[in-house]
């Protein structure tokens, strides 16, 4: 599976996501990119990829310039330049109306337009929620500038580009300390940052200084299928996109793009007890458990206290899926409480195909990875095979495995 991993320990910003992933395209790629995005119809926008080198990191800078001059050149206590808060052109107050317009209006794929449109409506969401505001109220101030503009569309453009299968992200360094904008001063992260990664793994960090935006968070939130730890991956490219500002840390989003499988990475591991449950009554549980996403579901005899006979239940769940499965737990079980904890979890690619046979097509699972290979044929249908014909099932087994030498 394509896999974009974005590594954000120092946080994310438009200009930062945008350089990164243009560091994983070809030279050509990197051309088309630039005629695309300066093209586009966004008037008096030009948008320069730069080298630039952090703690003695190359990566690449994005320099977005609005009618000759740099957006979020005043003085300012921000990591990055996209959002700085006291914008040269930050007078201009757009509403969300307005952005679809502009947007609407751009040379772009469909597919583009929206993404950048849905990202805008999360930032809209957050605004409306931090000022107490209808989203027909809310008017952009430092998100709403045409340097912003060209740092969503970017990302998206360079999304397409790539076309990943699946986008993943670690958990985001907010920054701390406080910030300036067109409301006056307000604590890192600021309110609709705060509300757009509200429910993804966020930390603070050391560094006194804005690090993710909200447009930063924006994307993050909008591409990001999970926020995890980095699955074991095979990695094809990496790239370093560049904020403005130096710290004692690099300050730079990474990102990685390679093949992983979809079954490896961070797990839930929910485990309960019962005691007053039927054998019957535990089986529909697990059942319940499967459908709703369960990885797997297993039991095991326990013993209770005043010596009761009792069942331990353990559910494996995708971390995203987890308070779904939990939900079920206490609708389907007696069980008053759960325990959780979170493990990585590695397994072996599975791909099942049909192979013809004396006995007619009979599925064969196939298992790889990690320089191991493995096939089995399906149970179910060896089975039926044997119902059929009479013979035993490791008979039907050993010639299915003669037919395949």
């Amino acid at each position: 599976m394509k896999t974009i991993y974005l590594d954000c320990s120092m946080g994310a910003a438009g200009d930062m996501l945008t350089a990164a992933l243009y560091e994983l395209l070809s030279d050509d790629e990197k051309i088309k990119f630039a005629e695309k995005i300066n093209h586009m119809g966004l008037d008096g926008v030009t948008v320069t990829p730069e080298e630039s080198i952090k703690c003695g990191i190359k990566g690449t800078y994005i320099r977005v310039l609005v009618d000759g001059r740099e957006e979020g050149t005043g003085d300012h206590d921000h990591g990055h330049e996209e959002h700085s808060h006291e914008h040269n052109h930050s007078h201009t107050h757009s509403s969300l109306h307005d952005i679809e317009h502009i947007i609407d209006d751009l040379d772009i794929p469909d597919g583009v337009k929206k993404d950048a449109v849905d990202v805008y409506k999360l930032i809209a969401e957050a605004e409306s929620h931090a000022h107490g505001k209808p989203v027909t109220d809310i008017h952009f101030h430092e998100v709403g500038t045409l340097d912003a503009i060209a740092d969503i569309v970017s990302v998206c453009i360079l999304m397409e580009m790539i076309s990943p299968d699946r986008v993943l992200s670690s958990t985001v360094n907010t920054g701390s300390g406080h910030v300036h904008c067109a409301h006056g001063i307000l604590p890192v992260p600021a309110p609709a940052t705060a509300y757009i990664l509200k429910g993804f793994p966020v930390f603070q960090g050391h560094i006194s200084s804005e690090l993710c935006t909200p447009t930063g968070a924006a994307l993050l939130k909008h591409f990001a299928s999970d926020f995890c730890a980095m699955p074991v991956m095979k990695v094809s490219g990496i790239g370093y996109g560049m904020g403005k500002k130096d710290f004692e840390q690099a300050n730079c989003v990474r990102v990685f793009l390679g093949e992983a499988s979809d079954a490896d990475g961070e797990v839930s591991v929910i485990t309960f007890n019962v005691d007053d449950m039927t054998p019957e009554a535990i089986g529909f549980a697990c059942e319940a458990l499967f459908k709703e996403g369960a990885l797997e579901v297993y039991t095991v005899p326990a013993g209770m206290k005043k010596s009761r006979p009792g069942t331990e239940i353990t559910v494996i769940c995708n971390t995203k899926d987890k308070d779904d499965i939990i939900k079920q737990i206490f609708k389907h079980t007696t069980t008053l409480g759960v325990r959780e904890r979170t493990e990585r979890r590695y397994v072996l690619d599975r791909k099942i195909r049909e192979v013809d046979t004396k006995y007619g097509p009979v599925r064969l699972k196939r298992s790889e990875g990690y320089g191991v290979i493995r096939e089995k044929w399906e149970y179910d249908d060896i089975a039926g095979i044997a119902e059929k014909t009479g013979c035993p099932v490791k008979q039907i087994e050993d010639s299915l495995n003669d037919g395949l030498r």
